[in-house]
């Protein structure tokens, strides 16, 4: 399962060999909440094929859909960044599936020995940069259909081959957009031959027509993660 995520498949095996006492295998819920409401911080999750969105308040009760979190990297983040952590902070499950969980003091004795797992994670911040200034100017200047084909092409790419299970109403949450939007071009796609949609779950046909249909930032921000194995 370690493997399966990009971060910890990244790690050296004697620093793996380190950390795994700590880790726990869990499946994560669609809707379950991963922030606590209030207090600190007690454990960072690893993805292996769920995925995790975090959102951020703008005010009052509303909140913004920041960016997905999969088997590319980690939950918890700001854990190293010695940051405290804000209640109006949430970390939802948007696929279910398996994640590793490790508690935060153990992670945090491995990050402080200032070896392999500070490097690692450090260029992980630095992707989650690039892709939260990359997700900046996607929203601001490429298409419904652009977006919608990045957004897939990056879920598929986290959930290691398994079919998205989410409604159209999500998606169109997710990314800010009108349900009747998402279902035109979902039809479209459908017709084209790059994907299948049935009953709230959507089959990858053709993996390289949607990379194709996608916007530069898919791209973009694939390579920013790929170098944080390096």
């Amino acid at each position: 399962m370690r493997t399966q995520n990009k971060l910890l498949a990244a790690l050296p095996a004697a620093t793996f060999r380190r950390l795994s006492p700590h880790f726990t295998s869990v499946t994560l819920a669609v809707g379950q909440h991963l922030y606590p409401s209030t207090g600190t911080l007690r454990f960072a999750y690893f993805p292996v094929d769920s995925i995790v969105t975090l959102s951020y308040a703008i005010g009052g009760r509303t909140m913004a859909k920041a960016w997905p979190i999969g088997s590319e990297g980690m939950v918890g983040i700001s854990l190293i960044l010695g940051g405290p952590h804000r209640r109006d902070n949430h970390a939802e499950v948007q696929f279910c599936g398996l994640a590793l969980r490790i508690s935060a003091s153990a992670l945090l004795t491995e990050f402080r020995r200032g070896g392999a797992l500070q490097r690692l994670l450090l260029r992980y911040v630095f992707a989650s940069i690039t892709q939260a200034s990359q997700l900046s100017v996607c929203n601001l200047y490429h298409s419904a259909d652009q977006r919608l084909c990045r957004f897939l092409s990056r879920g598929f790419d986290r959930v290691n081959g398994k079919d998205l299970v989410i409604t159209q109403s999500r998606i169109a949450e997710l990314l800010g957009l009108r349900r009747e939007a998402i279902t035109e071009i979902a039809l479209r796609l459908q017709g084209a031959g790059v994907i299948k949609y049935c009953r709230g779950s959507i089959a990858l046909i053709d993996r390289r027509a949607l990379e194709k249909r996608a916007c530069a930032c898919d791209e973009i921000i694939k390579r920013a993660f790929a170098a944080v194995a390096g």
